[in-house]
C-alpha cells in the first residue's frame, strides 16, 4: 500500500483491522489504563486482542465468552508481581 498516492487497498490487503485494534487499545489506554508497564505489555496486548476476536458479538455473548474464558484460570498477586 502507498498511502501517500491514495492506494489504501490493494485487492483484499488492506491495513484497516490492524488500525482498528490499535484504536481499541489506545482508547483502553487513555481510558481505562493510563498506564501500561513493559513487564506486563503482553497481557494487555492479550487482553485487546481478546476483546477485538468477540467484537462483533452481541453483549450478553460477550460477557458469556469471557466467563467462559475464566473458567479454571487463576491469576494470585503474588504471581503477578513476581
Amino acid at each position: 500500500m502507498r498511502h501517500s498516492v491514495g492506494e489504501y487497498v490493494r485487492e483484499q490487503a488492506h491495513t484497516n483491522g490492524v488500525e482498528s485494534f490499535w484504536a481499541l487499545m489506545k482508547r483502553g489506554y487513555a481510558g481505562t489504563y493510563h498506564r501500561m508497564s513493559p513487564k506486563h505489555l503482553q497481557k494487555y496486548v492479550n487482553e485487546f486482542a481478546g476483546r477485538y476476536g468477540i467484537r462483533d458479538l452481541d453483549t450478553i455473548d460477550q460477557m458469556a465468552a469471557i466467563i467462559r474464558g475464566l473458567v479454571g484460570r487463576r491469576l494470585r498477586y503474588r504471581d503477578l508481581i513476581a
